[in-house]
C-alpha cells in the first residue's frame, strides 16, 4: 500500500505540474495568437447555403464571365469541362430544352470562344484549336514550374474545388477577393507581397508596431485581381468589387460541387422516406402487439 499510495502521490504532482503549465499556456495565448489568425470571412448572403438552399443560376452566368474574363488568366480549373456549364443546375442549363450538356449551344459557342493545345494528326506538330464542349478547361501554363516562374515564384493554385479547401469556402473567397486595403503602418513587406486581412498567417515577425496589437491576416502573392467596372454585366447588376467577388465565389463553390443541389434534394427525399417508414412501423407494432401485456 506504501508503494502504491507513493505511486499515486507521484501521479498527481506530474498532472498537477502539467495542468499548471497548460494554465501558462493559456493565459500567454491570446498576445502570441493575435498575429496569428486572418479575420473571420464576411457573409456573401449565398442563395444556396443552407439544407435548402439552391444556386442563382444568373449569379452562376455572371461568375463564370468573372472567371474567365478575370481568373482564367492566372488560375485554371483543370477538373471542369466545358460541358459541365450545360449539366442540370449549372449556369448554362435550359430545363426546357432537351439539350444534352454537349449539345448545348451556348455551351459550344462559349468553348468555341476559348483555345485549348492540341496535336496536328498529320504532322504532330503542337497547334491550338478552338474548345470543344469536352475538353476540360484549359491551364494558363504548360506545367507548374512555368506557373511559379510567372508570378514571383508562386504557382497559382488550381481553382477547381477551390471552395472545399478552404473552410467557409465561398464566404472565404468572397472576403479574400473583396477584402484587400492597405497594409497598416509598421508592416514590413517584400516586393511582390500583398496584405490580405483575410488571408491566413502570422505577421507577428514583420511588425514593428505594439506587438500586442498584431494586425490580423496575412501575405499574398496575388494583387488585388478586381477592380470596379473591370467585367460588363448585361443583365444590369453592379459591376463593382464586392458584386465580382461574390459572383465569382458562388460559381467557384458550384464547380467544386456540382451536384450540391442534386443530392441536398435526394437527402431530403430520403429524410420524409425514413419519417413515413417510422410511421409505419411504429403503428405496426402498436397494431401487433395491441393487448398483449410485455
Amino acid at each position: 500500500m506504501t508503494i502504491q499510495n507513493g505511486t499515486r502521490s507521484a501521479v498527481f504532482k506530474i498532472v498537477a505540474s502539467a495542468v499548471a503549465a497548460l494554465s501558462l499556456v493559456a493565459m500567454a495565448a491570446p498576445a502570441t495568437a493575435a498575429g496569428g489568425g486572418a479575420k473571420h470571412p464576411r457573409s456573401g448572403g449565398f442563395s444556396f447555403e443552407g439544407p435548402f438552399g439552391t444556386f442563382d443560376q444568373a449569379q452562376l452566368q455572371r461568375g463564370y464571365k468573372v472567371y474567365r474574363e478575370v481568373c482564367a488568366a492566372c488560375h485554371g480549373m483543370q477538373l471542369m469541362s466545358f460541358r459541365n456549364l450545360g449539366q442540370p443546375g449549372g449556369p448554362f442549363y435550359d430545363a426546357h430544352e432537351n439539350w444534352s450538356p454537349a449539345e448545348n449551344p451556348y455551351v459550344r459557342a462559349l468553348a468555341a470562344e476559348v483555345q485549348v493545345p492540341d496535336i496536328d494528326t498529320e504532322t504532330g506538330e503542337p497547334i491550338t484549336r478552338p474548345a470543344t464542349p469536352a475538353d476540360h478547361f484549359p491551364s494558363p501554363y504548360p506545367n507548374a514550374t512555368a506557373a511559379a516562374a510567372a508570378n514571383g515564384g508562386a504557382a497559382p493554385p488550381d481553382l477547381s474545388v477551390m471552395a472545399k479547401a478552404r473552410h467557409d469556402g465561398a464566404n472565404y473567397i468572397y472576403s479574400l477577393l473583396s477584402g484587400y486595403v492597405p497594409a497598416p503602418q509598421g508592416l514590413k513587406m517584400a516586393p511582390g507581397q500583398h496584405y490580405n486581412p483575410y488571408m491566413a498567417g502570422d505577421l507577428a515577425p514583420f511588425w514593428e508596431g505594439d506587438e500586442h496589437h498584431v494586425p490580423p491576416g496575412g501575405f499574398i502573392a496575388m494583387p488585388a485581381p478586381l477592380s470596379d467596372g473591370q467585367v460588363t454585366y448585361d443583365d444590369g447588376s453592379p459591376q463593382t468589387v464586392d458584386q465580382y467577388a461574390k459572383d465569382v465565389a458562388a460559381f467557384i463553390a458550384w464547380a467544386s460541387d456540382p451536384h450540391a443541389v442534386e443530392r441536398k434534394r435526394t437527402g431530403f427525399g430520403v429524410l420524409i422516406f425514413l419519417l413515413l417508414f417510422a410511421g409505419l412501423t411504429y403503428a405496426s407494432y402498436r397494431r401487433i402487439w395491441k393487448g398483449i401485456a410485455h
